[in-house]
């Protein structure tokens, strides 16, 4: 879990763990079905170790984990701002799966083209999905958005699969 993304969270008001989770998964829909509780709270103590977070005790006084509030620090508040500030995308960097492509075919691993037809039939089913819960969510929003990213991203690689393809079968025939 980014960071970032929970001290945001946490800018508008200070919040038990389990809220922060609930908030996340409200606003990441379907998404946030696959985000492991243990890691926000992973990401918690981090944060609480790094002095971005100050952590109270609820009113009522017990001692149990489950009960502390978590609130943003100062500094916490100024790595938000600076988040939130930053317009850098990634930067691009060599793709996985054509690092494995080329020494598959170098090492004579694998066929290519099998290769490229695999991946190819996972992307359409991660595409097919991501469409299907896009469509169950409300329009306009913060859910239907992010899902709408994770469409266009997977076409936009169904789009570079092709490519690849065209490259392959293109040294294949010798041309």
């Amino acid at each position: 879990m980014q960071q970032e993304v929970v001290l945001a969270m946490l800018a508008k008001e200070p919040s038990h763990g389990y809220q922060l989770r609930a908030r996340l998964r409200d606003a990441l829909g379907p998404l946030g079905d696959a985000m492991n509780a243990g890691q926000i709270y992973v990401t918690l103590t981090r944060l609480e170790k790094a002095g971005l977070l100050a952590v109270e005790r609820s009113a009522d006084g017990t001692d149990r984990s489950d009960r502390k509030v978590y609130a943003l620090t100062p500094d916490g508040r100024e790595r938000v701002a600076e988040w939130i500030a930053d317009v850098s995308w990634p930067k691009p960097g060599l793709a996985e799966f054509h690092l494995k492509l080329i020494a598959a075919a170098s090492a004579r691993l694998a066929d290519p083209l099998a290769l490229l037809d695999a991946q190819r039939r996972e992307l359409l089913r991660r595409l097919r999905d991501a469409q299907r819960a896009a469509m169950a969510e409300p329009e306009h929003s913060d859910a239907a958005l992010l899902l709408e990213g994770v469409v266009l991203r997977l076409q936009a690689d169904l789009h570079w699969l092709e490519a690849c393809e065209k490259n392959w079968t293109h040294r294949r025939s010798g041309s």
